[in-house]
């Protein structure tokens, strides 16, 4: 379910949020799913029980999930959650047409190249329905 890449300068715990954040997003993680306990997780990928406890915690602060008590955790999907990861691509994108104005992409060629690799990347079926190649 998870691998963990120790060559990531991130920490570990993080690299857990993000791994679930984007099982969680992509639907793989479906709501009400109950999550892995911390200590199997823990024993799976061979880390500190601690460290899946601090990555669940994190991941409850930010909605990914919740816990009910002496029954575990669940996933927690909501619209909120879709809105914080457009959010953060966005992000990724401004930062990437200001690097790309910086070393001379002008607006026409960035918005080109975006259009084709959308065209390549999503066929649209039907409205907004899109499905992913």
């Amino acid at each position: 379910m998870i691998i963990l890449d120790y060559k990531d300068a991130r920490p570990i715990y993080e690299q857990v949020v993000d791994k679930f954040q984007k099982l969680i997003l992509t639907g793989a993680l479906e709501p009400n799913t109950k999550m892995p306990p911390v200590r199997s997780l823990a024993v799976e990928l061979s880390i500190n029980p601690n460290t899946i406890q601090r990555a669940y915690s994190e991941l409850e602060r930010e909605g990914f999930i919740y816990t009910v008590k002496g029954r575990g955790n669940f996933v927690a999907y909501d619209e909120s959650l879709l809105r914080y990861r457009k959010d953060e691509i966005y992000r990724k994108l401004e930062e990437i047409v200001r690097e790309a104005g910086e070393i001379g992409i002008s607006r026409q060629e960035l918005s080109d190249y975006l259009g084709e690799r959308q065209e390549k990347v999503l066929h649209v079926t039907s409205g907004e329905d899109f499905c992913y190649d």
